[in-house]
């Protein structure tokens, strides 16, 4: 009968992911039920590498250290594509070369003018 049909090839998978269900909810259930329930000062504190925080963790940053962190992020992946070039560099000859050349000349002209409107100071 169409109606009734279960694919026999999805059934392990169906199985698998019931068992992954039942297995996180036991668990988180075990967890809930079985559980020391004390609870004192020293528990409810934020933990913060041992130390005992002194300021607010929600405080602004400097507007400076997200520019330099996605100026990092940017060159970081457009370093990336310099692998798969350079491994099949003896492929693609001269075309391949001048590509590249192009492509870390606009990296650099970026680069310069980053350095230039002082995005990379620390001050």
């Amino acid at each position: 009968m169409p109606g009734n049909f279960i694919p026999v090839n999805y059934l392990p998978i169906v199985i698998f992911i019931a068992i992954a269900l039942a297995f996180g909810g036991v668990t988180l259930l075990l967890g809930t039920l079985l559980r020391p329930r004390r609870i004192y000062k020293a528990k409810l504190t934020p933990y913060e590498s041992g130390n005992i925080p002194f300021s607010d963790a929600r405080a602004p940053f400097p507007l400076r250290y997200y520019i330099i962190a996605m100026i990092f992020v940017i060159f970081d992946i457009e370093t990336v594509f310099l692998y798969p070039w350079a491994v099949v560099y003896d492929k693609i000859g001269l075309y391949g070369l001048v590509e590249m050349t192009l492509f870390i000349s606009v990296l650099l002209v970026g680069y310069i003018y980053a350095w230039k409107k002082g995005a990379l100071e620390w001050d």
